[in-house]
């Protein structure tokens, strides 16, 4: 994906940008009018002002935490990561929770998620009698032992 069509929807929104060469995913800064205090254990929906087009179903956008936020505050999304569908076209908003003890207040303009850009595989769904035994089999959480 060469380019992708993002749109500005307010004057104070700013275009997502990777940190370094490195970096895997763009921040996403906040659009607020003021800012906004979560209090331990309460979450709000935060704005960021953007919209893109993604060019086809075989890539989706999602919303992961940014990890100096998560662990030093313990503000992270609410739904661990959000999926933004390549159909989507309205605003990217991130809800977001405080998991930690103390306030945390969310500056306008600063970065509160980063955004990434990755394959979807849409297999056709075959419904079967059995699958193929493995030596973990139908173990569950723990079942390797750690």
């Amino acid at each position: 994906m060469p380019n992708l069509p993002i749109k500005l929807l307010r004057p104070d929104a700013k275009l997502p940008t990777r940190a370094t060469d490195g970096s895997a995913g763009y921040d996403l800064c906040a659009v607020l009018d003021a800012p906004c205090t979560l209090a331990p254990g309460d979450h709000a929906v935060i704005g960021t002002g953007i919209a893109i087009a993604l060019p086809s179903s075989d890539c989706a956008a999602f919303v992961f935490a940014r990890s100096g936020l998560a662990t030093k505050h313990g503000i992270a999304p609410a739904n661990a990561v959000g999926v933004i569908d390549s159909d989507y076209r309205g605003e990217i908003r991130v809800g977001l929770v405080n998991h930690y003890d103390a306030p945390y207040t969310i500056t306008p303009g600063e970065r509160i998620a980063q955004l990434l850009f990755l394959p979807v595989l849409l297999p056709a769904l075959v419904p079967v009698d059995s699958l193929p035994e493995t030596e973990r089999g139908s173990g569950g959480f723990g079942s390797t032992g750690s």
